[in-house]
């Protein structure tokens, strides 16, 4: 089922017509055939939406809000007037504003949808999240402008396409509200024609035709029932009705014209990502020491990895493996702060480093200045959520220490040869960062973002050290 053509009216100024031009856009293509699937949809609150289209006063199921939640757009679509299908519009997006900064947030809603057609897209007279979001995903871009000013601020629509490497093909400019009672002397005889030049100067290119300005459909947005009336049906002795037609016809054609739509690449491009990502994952889980890096316990297992406490890499890459919870505090509590025994795990001590570590990274590594052979000292480092020291503190290495009745070897060393000594059984120049992991489900560090997480804090703490 091939994806939804998909066409966002954008103005980074207000007053040129877009809500005009996207409503009766929907009906006018819905005309031209009437078996074509036509969705509306619109990210500005002034309801122009809902007034034209809805039938019934039931509640609604959701609104253009929920796309950004988490919810498919099949199941917020309604039956409108005139045959068009739409989603309703929302007065909290303002709301949603402060917490979304991602374009392609709109490109995922709409992926998960079954919607076919042509959906059309009205948005508001900025380029906030939203209308990033409907240009990104958009097959077909209409910019209305209406005068020098509005054709000025087209550039920042081209400049967010620009930036998210998205070819120009979609753009085109719509003279709209052209008053062609106006005449010039010169070259371009009509404000149409004047337009039409700043365009072409620019390099932009555009749609066939213009919108004229007509009393008469201005006011069939202005009346004491506060119905908004479409053009087709109560404007069709206007010159603005053969203008809409033709504007359609030329949508329609380019939706027919289109082999793959922007939505069908997007798909494609996340099939392809994901694809990628399990890739890297697969090779994170693969590289993996499969034993404890203390005890050596057994913890990686083909089908799953056993209930870990902390993931450790070395900041060369080369070493990474997980450690039980209780072999690595007990190793802090033991050599770091001066524990005189191993801490019990009910110790109110323990369930205090236990929580605190779940915001915490800690770092081993050679302590500055430190290189003789016979007097190692190793740096223990604790670091926030942001990657800041916390604190640092140095011991010195010996590789057997003295118990109770005998001299027993440090418990450790084992991490160190498995991690950070070289084949002489020094101390190099790289460091190991470990993070408390889910011991129900460690394998979620090698997730991308909590990877990616992971791998920029071991850049920036490496940037902290001596």
């Amino acid at each position: 089922m091939s994806a939804p053509y998909i066409v966002t009216i954008s103005s980074d100024k207000g007053g040129v017509g877009k809500t005009t031009l996207a409503t009766n856009l929907a009906i006018y293509l819905k005309a031209l055939h009437e078996d074509l699937p036509v969705t509306l949809l619109s990210f500005d609150n002034h309801f122009s939406v809902d007034q034209m289209f809805r039938i019934n006063r039931k509640s609604a199921q959701g609104d253009v809000g929920s796309l950004f939640t988490g919810s498919n757009p099949d199941n917020l679509v309604e039956i409108g007037e005139y045959g068009v299908q739409f989603i309703p519009s929302s007065d909290q997006m303002h709301i949603l504003r402060r917490e979304l900064d991602d374009p392609t947030a709109l490109a995922r809603a709409l992926a998960k949808s079954s919607l076919t057609g042509i959906v059309v897209i009205d948005t508001r007279p900025d380029l906030d999240i939203f209308t990033q979001s409907a240009l990104y995903v958009a097959d077909r871009v209409i910019v209305p402008v209406k005068d020098a000013p509005s054709m000025d601020n087209c550039q920042h629509i081209y400049d967010f396409f620009d930036f998210h490497s998205l070819s120009r093909r979609p753009l085109r400019i719509l003279p709209c509200l052209v008053d062609k009672r106006i005449r010039y002397n010169g070259p371009f005889s009509d404000p149409y024609q004047l337009l039409k030049a700043y365009a072409i100067n620019r390099g932009y290119r555009c749609m066939e035709g213009y919108i004229a300005k007509s009393p008469k459909v201005e006011s069939l947005n202005t009346n004491p029932e506060g119905k908004i009336y479409p053009v087709l049906t109560h404007g069709r002795n206007t010159e603005v009705h053969v203008q809409m037609t033709h504007i359609a016809r030329q949508v329609y054609l380019g939706s027919i014209d289109t082999d793959v739509r922007r939505l069908d690449e997007y798909r494609m491009d996340m099939a392809h990502s994901e694809e990628e990502h399990q890739s890297a994952y697969e090779k994170r889980r693969n590289s993996l020491i499969t034993g404890c890096l203390i005890c050596g316990n057994p913890l990686v297992e083909k089908e799953r990895i056993g209930p870990a406490g902390y993931f450790a890499q070395s900041s060369d890459q080369k070493i990474s493996g997980f450690i039980e919870e209780e072999c690595f505090n007990s190793l802090v509590f033991r050599y770091f702060y001066g524990a005189k025994r191993t801490v019990e795990a009910h110790n109110p001590i323990w369930d205090l480093f236990r929580e605190s570590a779940q915001r915490s990274y800690f770092l081993l590594q050679r302590a500055p200045h430190t290189r003789n052979f016979y007097q190692q000292k190793l740096s223990f480092y604790r670091f926030d959520d942001d990657g800041l020291e916390v604190s640092h503190k140095i011991i010195e290495l010996q590789e057997f220490e003295k118990r109770l009745l005998s001299k027993e070897r440090s418990d450790l060393f084992p991490l160190l040869e498995r991690t950070l000594f070289d084949n002489q059984g020094r101390l190099g120049d790289t460091f190991l960062l470990l993070r408390k992991v889910s011991s129900d489900l460690p394998e979620e560090i090698f997730y991308e973002q909590n990877f990616a997480t992971f791998t920029r804090i071991m850049a920036k703490v490496s940037t902290q050290l001596p």
